[in-house]
């Protein structure tokens, strides 16, 4: 029996079959679905970010006008001198953003988890209030969020099994499956055949969803590889249940048995491996409830603020040596102001001090769970997905980590700047906004 032959049949039998033909259906109305979640969660963060810019861009202007008018600030805020550095790096603190990638229409991942912009001041750390705790996507579809992913790595086998949940079953009931073997060249040929045919509809099902989700978020902005990876790596995911199934159907006996091991095989690498793994690893490693962090916050802050002034300005200066020859020195009364202001900077010392065990935790938390890829492959593949559409936990920290780079660099240059005594104008607050920027020395 031919394989064009053997392709031919099966396509009168799907037409013919009106229960795959509405799975398929409805696969495909949960992927368009998902697709405009994808799409709405990008555009909706794309325009908060632009009213933020824009926002952004005023009170820049506004800072700016006062130097030119020759103010210290704005009338409703008479303590406010922006001709002093504490000041001017306050008003010059930026707003960093995590932009969204077009591909986030295919996996939104931790992006309605965590915040994607923030103010970024001398005072803050990377778990302030605005950055969320994650929750799983399957946690998050009782709040009605369902994505690309989600479809793809639970209903995309789903729909697979219906598809082929008959193939050799159907003959072996009817008791005519010796006679296709002896028609066919080989029984793993004729089954392979029969399978593939479903697969390149899947295949090309899931090429259409993705091309028109591309056009929702203009994915070929950035070239085609991305389209071309993501595409790849669902297409791996569908060998490997292909794999599967093919393996149920070649060593089944009837319809029934296949369908309930298929069934079975779902069930397994779907929900109780990854719930198995979930509770292994909280079990491992529990929810960090960042008790170190709250204590640097609240007591250990406290503790600081309680030195003496001698001890708070030894450690000020080995923090930042070169204002150990600070012209203010002479005075106590400037030395104990500017030491108050520059407080922030022993602060955000406690402040990573207790951050790095978390991070530590987590790191921790994550290596164990690669661990299990090898036998947990829709984490493995739910993982690859988000880290392609940047919204992986990865993603999140590199963006933590950048806020603390900033954080860092406005400490340097406000301490710095005040105990230097110096006096702000125009051109030294655009200066700031140069050197307090990522990109900025």
């Amino acid at each position: 029996m031919k394989n064009l032959t053997i392709l031919a049949y099966e396509w009168k039998h799907f037409v013919r079959s009106p229960f795959k033909i509405l799975a398929l259906l409805i696969f495909v109305v949960a992927g368009v679905y998902a697709l405009h979640n994808g799409a709405g969660l990008y555009h909706e963060q794309m325009k908060e970010i632009e009213n933020v810019q824009a926002k952004v861009e005023k009170e820049n202007k506004e800072t700016l006008a006062f130097y030119e008018a020759g103010k210290k600030g704005p009338e409703s805020r008479p303590w406010v001198d922006v001709n002093n550095p504490y000041w001017a790096v306050w008003y010059a603190s930026p707003t960093h953003f995590k932009v969204p990638s077009p591909a986030k229409v295919y996996s939104t991942g931790q992006a309605e988890q965590f915040g994607f912009y923030k103010k970024v001041s001398f005072w803050d750390t990377p778990y302030d209030a605005d950055m969320a705790e994650e929750i799983a996507n399957p946690e998050r579809l009782q709040f009605g969020t369902l994505d690309f992913s989600f479809v793809m790595l639970y209903l995309l086998p789903l729909l697979l099994l219906i598809l082929l949940y008959n193939i050799k079953g159907v003959e072996a009931d009817s008791g005519i499956l010796p006679l296709i073997y002896a028609q066919a060249n080989s029984k793993n040929a004729w089954l392979a055949s029969r399978i593939g045919f479903y697969v390149l509809i899947t295949a090309l099902t899931i090429l259409g969803l993705m091309l028109y989700g591309a056009l929702l978020t203009d994915v070929f902005s950035g070239g085609f590889a991305l389209f071309g990876q993501f595409y790849i790596y669902l297409l791996l995911y569908l060998f490997f249940w292909s794999v599967v199934y093919f393996f149920v159907l070649k060593y089944g006996n009837n319809l029934l048995t296949n369908t309930m091991l298929m069934a079975g095989i779902w069930l397994l690498f779907t929900f109780i491996i990854p719930a198995t793994v979930h509770q292994i690893v909280s079990v491992k490693h529990p929810v960090n409830l960042m008790t170190e962090w709250i204590d640097a916050q609240r007591d250990d802050r406290q503790s600081l603020f309680d030195q003496p002034d001698s001890v708070f300005q030894a450690m000020l200066i080995d923090m930042f040596p070169e204002i150990e020859n600070s012209p203010i020195l002479s005075d106590s009364l400037r030395v104990k102001r500017v030491m108050n202001r520059s407080a922030s900077a022993l602060a955000n010392e406690l402040t990573k001090n207790s951050i790095a065990p978390i991070e530590e935790a987590n790191a921790a938390k994550n290596n164990l769970i690669k661990s299990t890829y090898f036998f947990n492959p829709v984490a493995f593949f739910q993982n690859q997905l988000n880290a392609l559409s940047e919204t992986h936990y990865s993603d999140y920290k590199d963006y933590r980590d950048e806020i603390q780079m900033l954080i860092d660099k406005q400490i340097a240059v406000m301490v710095t700047e005040l105990w230097k005594d110096v006096e702000v104008d125009k051109a030294t607050y655009l200066g700031y906004l140069e050197k307090i920027s990522l990109d900025g020395q």
